[in-house]
């Protein structure tokens, strides 16, 4: 099997039992949740570099001003979906969550045909239309967009591309990323400890623990992620990515109890039937002999 598949099965994995990690720092602002997750991830892959010994390339990137730009825009892009994804879970919004998810592989399939050139196949365009038609419904029936779903599928369908297309490896790239980001998440949790509304300020000491077990936790499914991205084509990775939205969903709907109106499932039933169309087509795509 290819490495990339079980890299990214894993990372999937792990993402659609987070509601159940993040659902414990309820309390526990959202921005400062997202803050620990950059220093202690931070500090984990420091860890992990400095036991693999391997700091060249740290140098080398001083000269490479178009490489650190783009690694601060894919640094954005996943603070953006860490905020969101941990607004979403802690204010009961998991299935929410769960659509945006379920949205991204058809995401891909658009950054794939307007950014890399790929060229969809013609029932590829119809799962993204179907798809399309129950984003549309679900806007209908809440009176609005489903923000939460579009925020976190098009942040980290940007996030997979710029990691897709990326210079740097797994762990160098990821290492990078919380770097930049370590400077603004040491002020915020300086700044909320000076207020009196951190968790050092409060004492919580499993709340802590929690947190900083936040940084192993944080750190592995991406670098699973982003070594699978590396290996195996962004589609491929659309119909892996089933496999956290689909835990998303179960957990919300039998964990934590979020209400369901039925008008909803008409909505994710086309999503899910574009899904459908669109992994039986990638597997019938995949069995025609190659020329």
């Amino acid at each position: 099997m290819n490495p990339g598949v079980v890299y990214a099965t894993l990372a999937y994995g792990a993402w659609g039992l987070f509601p159940a990690y993040f659902h414990l720092l309820v309390g526990v602002a959202p921005l400062e949740v997202v803050m620990h997750r950059t220093v202690w991830s931070l500090l984990f892959l420091l860890c992990v570099l400095l036991y693999k010994r391997h700091w060249a390339w740290l140098g080398q990137l001083l000269h490479q001003p178009r490489v650190l730009g783009a690694f601060a825009l894919s640094a954005g892009l996943l603070t953006l979906n860490w905020l969101t994804y941990v607004w979403a879970v802690q204010n009961q919004h998991v299935l929410d969550a769960s659509l945006g998810y379920f949205i991204l592989p058809l995401v891909n399939v658009a950054i794939g045909f307007f950014v890399l050139h790929e060229r969809p196949r013609p029932w590829q365009w119809v799962a993204v239309a179907v798809a399309s038609s129950g984003v549309l419904w679900l806007a209908i029936q809440a009176g609005h967009p489903p923000w939460i779903a579009l925020v976190l599928a098009l942040s980290f369908g940007g996030y997979g591309l710029l990691r897709k297309v990326g210079a740097l490896g797994a762990l160098e790239g990821l290492t990078l990323e919380t770097l930049m980001l370590a400077p603004l998440a040491t002020a915020v949790l300086a700044w909320r400890t000076v207020q009196g509304e951190s968790v050092f300020v409060a004492g919580h000491t499993q709340m802590l623990g929690l947190l900083v077990l936040g940084g192993p936790m944080t750190a592995m499914p991406l670098l699973l992620f982003a070594a699978g991205a590396r290996r195996i084509k962004l589609t491929t990775m659309g119909i892996l990515q089933y496999i956290s939205p689909s835990l998303q969903f179960v957990l919300g709907i039998w964990l934590f109890h979020e209400p369901f109106a039925p008008a909803r499932l008409v909505g994710f039933g086309l999503i899910w039937a574009a899904l459908l169309v669109y992994s039986v087509e990638g597997w019938m795509a995949a069995r025609k002999p190659r020329p």
